[in-house]
């Protein structure tokens, strides 16, 4: 079973209030939202929009989505983590996603390593103290840019409050079987995030600096099921047994209709894994 939510962030470039995204997320067959940390401290001036309103419709927000610093002064990241903590705390979420900085593992000193582990340690105890778990993603130029790296990294922070955001396409990316990868993080994967790219040499256009832009290329950006990384194989052999999170990371064009898309196929798989087993 799979409890999907969608990602504000997909509605970025688009004149669209939080309650007509809610709407439509129920209607579309849905769970929850994945609100993105740049929506949540824009509707603190509307308190009355919370955690609670959003389960009164059946939905909840599955994790909020933002970035902490790990250069500069220890204080800003600290001050910075307290808000979304207290945001989290407001939506009635308890996971926060981060990234686990901004360079590639293999690029990275030893130096940089062992500052990134001490700043990540640290904000891991600041969030397990405010009742937060970290989810940090699996995402290229991070050090959980590769299973391996992730798992490294997960060992040396070493810290019950730290677990992952496992993007399935990231590691695809990376030249890995997101299969092999997920029995391999398993213990430590508390979200998934699902999203396609027609051709490898595409995949460049979820470069961050891309996304964010709204005049970025959305080129090769394609539904769950239409591109070059088996993502129904990858489902497949998820087990049945037990609830899966996910979000459905679209940041291409016509998001309503390709987010809909995407959950009623998720749905037809699932009624069908049901009737199989």
């Amino acid at each position: 079973m799979m409890h999907l939510s969608l990602c504000t962030i997909s509605f970025r470039h688009h004149l669209v209030s939080l309650p007509e995204l809610a709407t439509f997320a129920v209607r579309a067959g849905l769970d929850g939202i994945e609100l993105w940390g740049a929506h949540a401290r824009g509707l603190s001036h509307q308190p009355h929009l919370n955690g609670d309103w959003l389960n009164g419709m059946n939905l909840r927000v599955s994790m909020l989505s933002d970035y902490l610093p790990f250069t500069g002064p220890a204080e800003h990241g600290e001050e910075k983590l307290a808000q979304l903590c207290e945001l989290a705390e407001h939506w009635n979420t308890r996971q926060i996603r981060v990234f686990a900085g901004h360079k590639a593992s293999a690029a990275t000193t030893e130096s940089e390593r062992r500052s990134l582990v001490a700043q990540l340690r640290d904000y891991c105890r600041q969030a397990d103290d405010a009742g937060m778990t970290l989810l940090m993603e699996t995402h290229p130029n991070t050090q959980a840019d590769t299973t391996d790296a992730t798992l490294a990294l997960l060992a040396d922070v070493d810290h019950p409050a730290l677990k992952v955001n496992m993007d399935v396409l990231h590691l695809w990316e990376a030249h890995e079987d997101p299969v092999s990868a997920w029995h391999r993080l398993v213990p430590h994967v508390r979200h998934l995030h699902l999203k396609n790219i027609r051709a490898a040499e595409q995949l460049p256009v979820f470069a961050p600096t891309n996304v964010y832009s709204a005049s970025g290329d959305r080129e090769g950006m394609v539904p769950l099921f239409d591109g070059a990384c088996d993502l129904l194989r990858f489902i497949d052999a998820l087990p049945a047994d037990r609830v899966h999170s996910a979000s459905l990371e679209w940041f291409g064009p016509d998001p309503h209709t390709v987010i809909r898309s995407d959950c009623q196929q998720l749905r037809r798989w699932e009624t069908g894994y049901q009737c199989r087993a």
